[in-house]
């Protein structure tokens, strides 16, 4: 079982809709025995919480599942458990490599995956409030991030 983990600071608008997006393209394709996903926060301001309403209402929008989603933080031991960790951002990386050592190729942005994205950042819409751009961004690299998967370890 290939195991991924998708990383933002609280766990509550990008990197639960990161898992719910992979979750839902790796369904599609009829993956879910080989690929499991899940999301986690460096930061457990939230933990326990639902994802923000703006990450619902659009995962609603597309008609995506996310009724079992509640945040958590980022524990050592998913260092251990997940074969791809998949960072939002350049701070949640950073804060990810303080945590342990990681194996080579096994954290990165989700952006770095997407070859015309000017800073590799996915803008966090708890700030911008865009969610649609999130989505739109998260959508073209969880794409990109099954593509990798297939190439690597399909």
């Amino acid at each position: 079982m290939i195991r991924v983990l998708f990383l933002c600071l609280g766990n509550i608008c990008r990197s639960p809709m990161g898992e719910a997006v992979f979750r839902h393209l790796v369904q599609q394709e009829g993956l879910e025995r080989e690929i499991s996903v899940d999301s986690a926060g460096t930061g457990g301001w939230h933990a326990g919480e639902r994802p923000h309403k703006g990450t619902l209402e659009i995962l609603t929008r597309y008609q995506i599942p996310h009724d079992w989603m509640r945040a958590r933080q980022l524990t050592k031991r998913d260092l251990s458990e997940f074969d791809y960790i998949v960072a939002m951002d350049a701070d949640n990386l950073k804060n990810l490599q303080r945590l342990g050592t990681l194996k080579p190729g096994q954290a990165f942005r989700l952006l770095d995956l997407v070859s015309d994205h000017p800073d590799g950042n996915v803008p966090d819409p708890w700030y911008t409030g865009d969610f649609d751009e999130t989505y739109d961004l998260v959508t073209r690299g969880c794409l990109a991030l099954l593509e990798k998967i297939r190439k690597e370890r399909l």
